[in-house]
């Protein structure tokens, strides 16, 4: 192998070995908190990502299974369904809210109480292929709440 080869691989092989700058950015996350015995709730985040991608799944230590869903009116009844992913358009901010697409967590392991922290991981695929995972912690509010304080809209 000559010097040069050697060269170029050791540089291939540090760059492979670095991290991967963040591709989708999430912010405002949020879960709805639960009495005792309830077993399911929904989390809201918004997502921002730098290349055409989309949310295919997510996770959480404190829930059996975490589906993506999304609410949407079917004649005059409001129904919820299960969704495969959820489009994430290059540079545009998709928010998953209380009556559209959202996060529901099933089999709860604890009751998730207001002011308290839950962790979720969320996968996202890009266009390459490649799979993201993204870390969240999302800030637990009162049963009632509709958007994180001060940020309505």
């Amino acid at each position: 192998m000559t010097t040069r080869s050697l060269l170029t691989a050791c540089l291939l092989a540090m760059t492979a070995a670095l991290p991967v700058a963040a591709q989708v950015q999430a912010s405002d996350a949020w879960a709805r908190a639960t009495v005792a015995q309830q077993k399911a709730t929904g989390a809201f985040v918004t997502l921002q990502s730098k290349t055409v991608a989309a949310l295919v799944s997510a996770s959480s230590p404190v829930a059996e299974q975490v589906e993506l869903h999304e609410m949407r009116m079917e004649g005059s009844t409001m129904r919820m369904r299960q969704v495969e992913q959820i489009a994430l358009p290059a540079g545009q901010s998709v928010t998953l809210r209380p009556g559209g697409l959202h996060l529901m967590l099933f089999g709860l392991k604890q009751t998730l109480t207001e002011g308290s922290d839950l962790p979720l991981v969320l996968q996202v695929r890009h266009v390459d292929g490649k799979v993201e995972s993204l870390a969240v912690t999302a800030k637990v509010r009162a049963l009632g709440a509709s958007a994180p304080m001060g940020h309505a809209h």
